[in-house]
């Protein structure tokens, strides 16, 4: 059942959120677009994505960042994309594209080939630690260029 925050987004005049909670932006490329994108995460998942955001960049200072697909990507500027998220009407799902090559392999599969997720409730407890650990292995891999 939505909170009253999910409610509101959807019927206010932000942006609109599509079937399963996700906000939908339009694509761009920097900060700007991703800001849009957390600031429109309903209830809970907007502070997550701060802090997702604050992570990643305070461990990848130069990362690359891009909206596409309504989510953010975070990567190597031409070398593809090592991370990205986006919200379901549960959870956030943490989507690292060489996945399978990080340690420990974050818990959950993907029928993409590499690909592994993290979907994070909202009473789970985001393990800052291993996330940073994550982002420090993802950046070194290759990315995805889609």
């Amino acid at each position: 059942m939505p909170n009253k925050k999910d409610t509101a987004k959807k019927s206010g005049s932000g942006p609109k959120l599509l079937s399963g909670g996700n906000p939908q932006i339009p694509k761009g490329e920097g900060d700007k677009p991703v800001q849009a994108y957390i600031a429109a995460m309903p209830g809970w998942k907007s502070s997550v994505g701060k802090r997702l955001d604050h992570l990643v960049v305070s461990t990848v200072p130069d990362v690359h960042k891009v909206v596409k697909w309504n989510q953010p990507f975070y990567g190597n500027e031409g070398d593809g994309w090592f991370f990205a998220f986006r919200c379901y009407t549960e959870y956030i799902q943490l989507q690292f594209s060489s996945g399978t090559s990080l340690d420990p392999v974050p818990p959950k599969e993907s029928k993409h080939e590499g690909m592994r997720y993290l979907n994070l409730r909202e009473d789970d407890e985001l393990d800052e630690k291993q996330f940073v650990s994550w982002i420090k292995q993802a950046q070194k891999l290759p990315g995805r260029k889609d």
